[in-house]
């Protein structure tokens, strides 16, 4: 039977797909395989995952969470999902909108939430079994930390990370409706712990902002309709699948992602593409992309809109910048889909977009240290052996 991701658009081509039970297994494996890729969650919806050679999954390694010191250890096949509810007093900074998805898979994406920075930027710990099978240990301030967390799974396969925790706190979450264009948005996006935006671009108005505040926050004044109910960001869907709104205080993992863990995340059948700009060119981008809206909104479920703060991740799309996100939930239609996307990079090619690196894009982009992510996988990996097709056509990582 093939092996598809989560939105049934890629058949991974692997001619094997290990699951080792245990990690001198994963070493043992991983020695004598000449080409190998990590598989994680499935969630990635371009072939950054997929390999004519071998695949291998960390679900299976033994399932790890341990607390100390405000940090806490996980094992790399864990979900969000998993160690969320049991941090006790502490909590992560940020959550992506579905707690779906592995710890190491988002992390060496740099995959992220509204408000803060990355989910890469609370890792302080790696444990990755590299090319001659050794299980070598990386933390921050090492030399290569910067270049080895959103790595992209090409300098080895991950087993654990360590991330830093903050104290617990609860959240408290609003849904207001028809917000213009033409207010303040970046100062909008930028007024409590974490904000988005949600439009279908069928006219130029916001359809939906949600606002997550601290409780110990002050409450802040949207300048749109307050929603007199639940709501979905996608038309027509259930508002039961996502977390409580309405201004109930709950549990910060409860609150930050936009879907619960028990149902499926976001419209389901669909493909996603998601663009980073400065946040000094977001509104100019904002209006380029409704200049096409036309275009977009016969495929698209819905569009989302949030920041994310600078850090010092080689690879990372949030480099050296303050970061707005268009996030597309398209239809799971990749004919008609890809010369949308097509179109929606050579809109914001101004801008210097960063694309999404699980998500679907066809430019290659300039990293301002890409040259030196490159040399660092040619030493932690001189044969390629984590190396893909996509690794090569858009970091110049494999053979």
């Amino acid at each position: 039977m093939a092996e598809l991701n989560w939105a049934r658009n890629v058949t991974y081509r692997a001619k094997t797909i290990h699951r080792p039970t245990e990690v001198g297994h994963l070493q043992e494996l991983v020695a004598r395989t000449p080409r190998i890729r990590a598989l994680g969650t499935r969630h990635a919806f371009n072939k950054i995952a997929d390999t004519t050679e071998d695949l291998v999954s960390v679900a299976g390694l033994p399932q790890v969470m341990e607390i100390e010191n405000g940090r806490v250890r996980v094992t790399a096949g864990l979900k969000y999902a998993d160690i969320n509810p049991h941090l006790e007093r502490y909590a992560l900074p940020n959550l992506a909108s579905l707690p779906h998805i592995s710890v190491a898979g988002a992390c060496a994406t740099a995959t992220h939430g509204s408000g803060t920075g990355s989910l890469s930027t609370a890792v302080s710990g790696l444990e990755i079994v590299t090319a001659d099978g050794e299980l070598r240990t990386i933390e921050r301030g090492d030399p290569d930390f910067d270049g080895a967390v959103v790595n992209l799974g090409a300098l080895g396969i991950v087993t654990a990370v360590t991330l830093d925790l903050v104290p617990y706190f609860e959240i408290r979450q609003y849904v207001y409706e028809g917000l213009s264009l033409t207010e303040d948005l970046l100062a909008i996006l930028h007024s409590a712990y974490s904000v988005s935006f949600f439009t279908d671009w069928s006219s130029d108005r916001i359809t939906q902002v949600w606002v997550k505040e601290r409780t110990t926050d002050p409450h802040v004044d949207i300048p749109a309709t307050p929603a007199d109910g639940p709501r979905h960001p996608v038309a027509g869907m259930p508002a039961e699948n996502c977390t409580q709104q309405m201004g109930v205080p709950g549990p910060w993992y409860a609150r930050l992602p936009h879907f619960r863990p028990e149902f499926t995340p976001s419209a389901g059948d669909e493909l996603q593409a998601e663009f980073m700009v400065a946040k000094e060119n977001a509104v100019d981008a904002l209006h380029a992309i409704n200049e096409i809206r036309d275009q977009i909104h016969p495929v698209l479920h819905i569009s989302e809109v949030r920041t994310i703060k600078a850090d010092a991740l080689w690879l990372s799309p949030f480099y050296h910048r303050d970061t707005v996100s268009i996030h597309f939930t398209l239809h799971s239609d990749a004919d008609r889909v890809l010369p949308v996307i097509e179109l929606i990079e050579r809109r914001l090619r101004p801008f210097d977009p960063k694309p999404h690196w699980a998500k679907l894009f066809t430019r290659t982009c300039d990293y301002e240290r890409g040259a030196d992510f490159k040399a660092l996988a040619a030493r932690w990996d001189p044969e390629g052996k984590f190396g893909n097709e996509f690794t090569k056509q858009f970091i110049a990582v494999g053979n």
